[in-house]
């Protein structure tokens, strides 16, 4: 008889590794407690899905934050290509877009998740659906066995791949992380990640203004933590966008300490550079107001806080604005600070924070350390990326292995 697996998730990870398991001649089943499969990758990348970054390994371990060198013998297992070159011979075909980005050539996430799909049936894999795991059972270091809403289910090996706390709308509500608990693992603190930002209460009045190549450093107390480059949003509630996003990682974990966002207007000119442009504007608007001096530097909607945080009158004329005046103008348009406030919380963000410790799982196959027939795949496990793919690449590589050696 060939052996039996469950696989608890039907997410990115999950469905790799059924498949997977199911290629190797395994009795393959996949729990999914929603209505269809890879619920949130529908909504990744904004709806296109991110699948992976084409850069190398070390590449990926910079851009991995929590534990990056867990991922090794998953990267050197499965990795960029591997997956490229199973979705495309599953029938959807890829594309590379800035940053190396890899995306399905249709900009449709839904492509993803039919290769995805294909790729189990084609293995055999039995999909149950509106199947909520409820209970694990456990003998001594073994599992014997999970309670679910359609009934009780035994099997040999047992996947758990639930995903995160983000995006709870899509089924990621901690179940892994309770279930992991149970077996005697160590969860990490759990925080939002690749998350919007709340902050000062002068965002609201520009919400819905994207900002394109400004640049940012963030700082908590007087130590800077990130800097980055590219486009920012404001919302009714504070910043969002790429940057803000990446910029999170660095923060979530650090809000009691009052952390700090400089925004760079324009990262293009030195400060010596927007002086001399500072110079010829004033020079061309000598006897207007300074807020309305300053239209061909800034956007429109901007102006009035960069001079709230310059403290210079909003009505003083260009021509009887002093140097000392000007230089503090030209830091706050190179230094536009935000004061960080909180999150948009797990509701909002891309990814989970923390996890399943990593120093109780084999890195080599994802198995329990503590359970020897119990393995873990993707956001459930302790590590997590920036953003650009790398997240779902850790899904898929975890996953195979998970599925390889189940």
């Amino acid at each position: 008889m060939s052996k039996r697996v469950i696989v608890i998730g039907g997410g990115a990870a999950g469905m790799l590794a059924a498949g997977v398991a199911a290629g190797e001649g395994k009795d393959v089943l996949l729990a999914e407690k929603n209505e269809k499969l890879g619920k949130k990758l529908y909504i990744t990348g904004k709806g296109r899905c991110n699948l992976t970054n084409e850069s190398d390994i070390e590449n990926h371990i910079k851009n991995v934050m929590s534990n990056p060198y867990f991922m090794y013998s998953a990267y050197y297992s499965f990795f960029v290509n591997d997956i490229k070159e199973l979705i495309e011979k599953m029938g959807t075909r890829l594309k590379v877009e800035r940053g190396n980005r890899v995306f399905p050539l249709s900009d449709k996430s839904s492509d993803i998740i039919k290769a995805l799909r294909r790729f189990d049936e084609k293995n055999g894999v039995k999909v149950l659906l509106n199947c909520k795991v409820n209970k694990l059972f456990k003998e001594q270091n073994r599992i014997s066995g999970i309670s679910t809403s359609q009934g009780d289910f035994t099997a040999d090996s047992y996947i758990i791949a639930t995903g995160g706390l983000s995006y709870p709308s899509t089924g990621s509500t901690g179940d892994g992380y309770n279930f992991a608990a149970y077996c005697g693992h160590n969860v990490t603190e759990l925080y939002p990640s690749l998350v919007g930002l709340t902050a000062d209460g002068f965002c609201r009045s520009l919400s819905g203004l994207s900002l394109r190549n400004v640049g940012i450093n963030v700082f908590v107390g007087k130590k800077r933590v990130y800097e980055d480059f590219g486009e920012l949003m404001f919302t009714h509630t504070g910043v969002s966008g790429p940057v803000i996003l990446s910029a999170s990682r660095f923060i979530t974990k650090r809000l009691d300490e009052n952390p700090e966002i400089y925004i760079d207007f324009k990262p293009a000119l030195t400060e010596k550079e927007l002086d001399l442009r500072l110079l010829r504007d004033f020079g061309e608007n000598k006897n207007r107001e300074i807020k309305n001096a300053l239209d061909r530097l800034l956007p429109k909607a901007v102006i009035p806080f960069v001079i709230e945080q310059s403290r210079i009158d909003t009505y003083k004329k260009v021509n009887s604005i002093s140097r000392e005046e000007r230089h503090a103008l030209l830091e706050a348009v190179k230094k536009f600070r935000i004061n960080v406030r909180g999150t948009e919380g797990f509701g909002r963000a891309v990814i989970t924070c923390g996890g399943i410790d990593v120093k109780e799982i084999d890195p080599g196959t994802m198995r329990s350390k503590l359970m020897e027939n119990l393995y873990f795949a993707g956001e459930v496990i302790d590590v997590d990326a920036l953003t650009g793919g790398y997240n779902l690449q850790i899904a898929f590589s975890t996953g195979f292995l998970a599925g390889l050696n189940c």
